[in-house]
């Protein structure tokens, strides 16, 4: 089998977080969300976070969630076409702390990368570009 990407991933936020995943996911770090009105209208049980033209998060609201624990959860890692100052201007603009900054192995390759946590306890990495004495 050869896979090609990641489709989705599907986690779980508090059954009244729709607006404070959207603040986040949207407004701070400006990605589309999709399928708000088939959740809205109870056709679909989850919004979604357009990543990539491939690529999804689908964020779906549970009575019974539980932020992540550390042994259930690490991160989610995502490729950005940006600097790492580019990132962190971003962040900082949109008052999202950085949990910390490095320099991790991913499916690319050694790059830069900062890490923040969302709302509900997930870590998210994001990857900057390849700097070219890197490539």
């Amino acid at each position: 089998m050869d896979a090609r990407a990641i489709d989705h991933v599907n986690l779980r936020i508090p059954e009244d977080g729709i607006e404070t995943a959207v603040a986040f996911y949207s407004e701070a770090l400006g990605f589309d969300i999709e399928n708000r009105d088939l959740f809205e209208s109870g056709d679909k049980p989850f919004i979604s976070v357009r990543l990539t033209p491939v690529s999804i998060i689908h964020l779906q609201p549970a009575a019974n969630f539980d932020p992540p624990a550390e042994t259930g959860f690490d991160h989610v890692a995502i490729e950005f076409d940006h600097t790492i100052d580019e990132l962190r201007e971003s962040l900082d603009a949109a008052g999202v702390e950085v949990d910390r900054q490095l320099e991790p192995l991913g499916a690319t390759g050694v790059a830069p990368a900062v890490y923040v946590t969302d709302p509900f306890g997930y870590t998210l990495e994001l990857k900057a570009l390849l700097s070219d004495e890197d490539k």
